[in-house]
């Protein structure tokens, strides 16, 4: 039998720079009910749109959801999920700790990719908002979310 290709990239050599600055990471890194996914949720509340919050039964646990319409949305944060990757990369291969920041980052952002395409092969549509886009411009992200959910087939 052939060996299995490793999706997610091993931080077996990699170690945080301390116990401290680990815990001190995970703890600033909220999950849920972040700045950019509150601020969605209030624009869209406000216009009228109703989600379901934080659907654990679906790939990726998506922020908000309209299972009527069956669109997913995420709120993706810019440093975690890699927005501008090759200057974010080039910064953090200067910095501190880099083999395990830059394995951190894109194994998140190939768990991105992956649950985007599971999503869609079982019939839903997903929607992905940078948090600075969201806190720039939320109007805009609502404006593109109701484009998304009007063709929609109900």
């Amino acid at each position: 039998m052939a060996a299995r290709k490793r999706l997610s990239p091993s931080f077996r050599d990699c170690h945080p720079a301390s116990a401290s600055a680990s815990q001190a990471a995970r703890g600033s890194s909220k999950k849920l009910g972040t700045q950019p996914e509150l601020l969605l949720r209030r624009a869209l509340w406000a216009a009228g749109l109703r989600y379901q919050k934080n659907a654990d039964d679906l790939a990726g646990k998506p922020d908000l959801v309209f299972r009527g319409a069956r669109v997913a949305v995420f709120c993706d944060g810019d440093f975690w999920h890699g927005r501008h990757w090759e200057r974010r990369r080039a910064k953090l291969l200067a910095g501190n700790n880099p083999a395990y920041w830059v394995a951190k980052i894109e194994r998140n952002m190939t768990r991105d990719l992956l649950n985007t395409a599971q999503l869609e092969r079982a019939g839903w549509r997903v929607v992905r908002f940078w948090e600075l886009d969201i806190k720039r411009d939320v109007d805009a992200c609502v404006t593109e979310l109701r484009a998304v959910l009007a063709g929609s087939p109900d």
